[in-house]
């Protein structure tokens, strides 16, 4: 008889970029007690104009953002073998455990002095991947002993990109400390580009070098009209084979 599958937990991670974008791991994964029931990925584009009769048609003015909202659960009455308890000594402040998802809101020392950045976070869960900051935590505490500790807690957590991409991991089987420090999950797929207003799929092409291969992309793309996109029409140009 197969043993039944282990399940797999997501994992939040600290990263860092750099000035070419590449993402380095500044830490070790944490698994989270309870995977989140749902994920709520929203895309919006930054416009202007459009707002007065006889006025200038909407423009976007800026490059997309990509959130990421989801809840996550923690108790410390659950069987929780994995959760940080130090040696002989059992957790019974839920504090213990969600200040390792808190502390990714305190902004870090830059290389610039006097001035601080938010750090970069990882949520991986199977081939669901976002890199971004965090926007907000909220933490609401739900259940307390006798002696007034809270025992259970729901996170909040809020992340954004500054630009719309869409990513795919590759979490694979592992649990804590699966991906590796200083190794970069696979991803998919390039950053999406967004069309302009009135532009054709070979003028967005073009503005990514690829105007010569804009008509493989409309069809890539299931695009029947490419001389007239909806502004903001996400583009994906990933190559043939490389996804």
């Amino acid at each position: 008889m197969p043993e039944p599958q282990a399940l797999l937990k997501a994992q939040i991670q600290p990263v860092t970029w750099d000035e070419q974008q590449t993402v380095s791991e500044t830490g070790d994964p944490i698994s989270v007690q309870f995977n989140p029931e749902t994920l709520k990925v929203a895309y919006s584009n930054k416009s202007a104009g459009g707002d007065q009769r006889g006025g200038s048609a909407i423009q976007f003015v800026g490059s997309g953002t990509t959130k990421l909202t989801l809840d996550l659960w923690f108790d410390v009455t659950a069987p929780a073998p994995d959760r940080p308890e130090s040696e002989g000594e059992t957790v019974d402040d839920v504090r213990r455990l969600t200040q390792q998802v808190v502390r990714f809101i305190q902004p870090e020392p830059s290389d610039e002095e006097g001035k601080f950045t938010p750090p970069g976070i990882r949520f991986l869960w199977g081939t669901f991947l976002f890199e971004g900051v965090v926007d907000s935590i909220n933490e609401e505490l739900l259940l307390f002993s006798e002696d007034g500790k809270p025992l259970r807690a729901k996170i909040a957590l809020a992340l954004s990109k500054q630009e719309i991409q869409f990513q795919f991991g590759n979490q694979g089987g592992a649990g804590l400390g699966g991906t590796g420090r200083g190794s970069t999950p696979p991803t998919a797929s390039q950053p999406a580009p967004a069309t302009r207003e009135g532009e054709s799929v070979q003028e967005a092409a073009a503005r990514e070098g690829r105007q010569d291969d804009w008509q493989d992309i409309a069809r890539q793309n299931n695009i029947d009209n490419p001389r007239n996109l909806p502004a903001g029409t996400p583009l994906d140009l990933s190559r043939p084979g490389r996804r």
